[in-house]
């Protein structure tokens, strides 16, 4: 008998998920939110991209007897969907974000509220339609007990989408939730028409202090130099389809915040994650000094020009950081 997999929300990601699910030989349960969107043969988000029979779509509660669910619910939504999941059945949480209220990272909040439930976390440079697409790609499965990582990498893997397993829960979660505020910096480069040269400078510093932060957290250099920090700091940062790029492309053009927010498909989460991050980087006293920037130009305490100013016109000083250099 074939396994089954459950992935919660169906929008493109959990789709793209549900849809590599069902190359790995399972039977799918896709559970979603709102059953009025429900379709009967694609989904709205990946009209192209036609549903085998070995997936089901329900808003009905969800089967018990899965091996694992992967739980594709935005980060400050996740705590209302978390009742819904089978007891004891490992969850892979593949959202990427801080929630504001607590500063909890996706794996604290399931920790917090379900702790009959195992825990993993799915990150890394991957596109929904990409892998809906079954194109190359590459990502990482962390958990705080390797065993279950190991396991979750062999059972989800295919030869198309490689899965490498980490300890690191901290690196991955804190690579994919900062990765997004500095795309959002990126967009607005890019619509602002500051260049090329801009665009890669703010990756680079973006990284420095995603790392320092990170350091200070706990994470290991490496893993924020690996798929879940670089990598997909690099793709959200550079590619058309991020949403966290095309929102800050819509302000750098002149858009207000809300403005910018209604043209998105879906959720830009560097909007909601930026003050999360920057009061998280204010408790360790670690100097982020991008993320505050775009935490105060997204709330309108500073305009574009000023947040250049602000960036531009900081001390000069040594390129290599160290977990020394912290905010006074």
């Amino acid at each position: 008998m074939k396994h089954r997999i459950l992935v919660m929300g169906a929008g493109a990601w959990g789709t793209a998920l549900a849809l590599h699910a069902a190359r790995t030989g399972a039977q799918v349960y896709l559970w979603a939110r709102n059953p009025a969107r429900l379709p009967s043969g694609a989904m709205p988000r990946l009209p192209d991209f036609p549903l085998p029979d070995s997936i089901t779509v329900s808003s009905a509660p969800p089967p018990a007897d899965v091996a694992c669910a992967l739980m594709v619910i935005p980060t400050q939504h996740m705590a209302s969907v978390l009742p819904l999941v089978p007891a004891g059945v490992p969850a892979v949480l593949c959202c990427k974000g801080i929630e504001r209220s607590t500063l909890a990272f996706p794996l604290d909040v399931l920790h917090r509220l379900r702790p009959d439930v195992p825990g993993a976390v799915l990150s890394g440079p991957n596109f929904a339609r990409e892998v809906a697409a079954d194109l190359p790609a590459a990502s990482v499965v962390a958990s705080a007990n390797m065993e279950l990582a190991r396991k979750l990498v062999d059972l989800l893997s295919t030869p198309r989408l490689r899965l490498y397993a980490s300890a690191d829960i901290t690196g991955v979660q804190l690579g994919g939730a900062a990765k997004n505020v500095i795309a959002v910096a990126a967009g607005i480069t890019i619509g602002a028409g500051l260049g090329e040269n801009a665009r890669a400078a703010l990756i680079t510093r973006g990284l420095a202090e995603i790392t320092r932060l990170g350091v200070a957290l706990g994470a290991q250099p490496a893993t924020l130099a690996g798929l879940a920090g670089l990598g997909d700091l690099l793709l959200t940062c550079t590619g058309e389809a991020s949403r966290n790029y095309q929102m800050g492309l819509a302000l750098g053009r002149g858009n207000a915040t809300q403005t910018a927010l209604a043209t998105l498909p879906g959720v830009a989460e560097g909007v909601t994650t930026a003050d999360a991050l920057l009061a998280l980087a204010h408790q360790r006293k670690v100097d982020v000094p991008i993320t505050a920037c775009i935490a105060a130009f997204l709330e309108g305490r500073i305009t574009l020009p000023q947040a250049q100013e602000q960036l531009l016109t900081r001390p000069l000083r040594t390129e290599l950081d160290t977990p020394e250099h912290v905010a006074p």
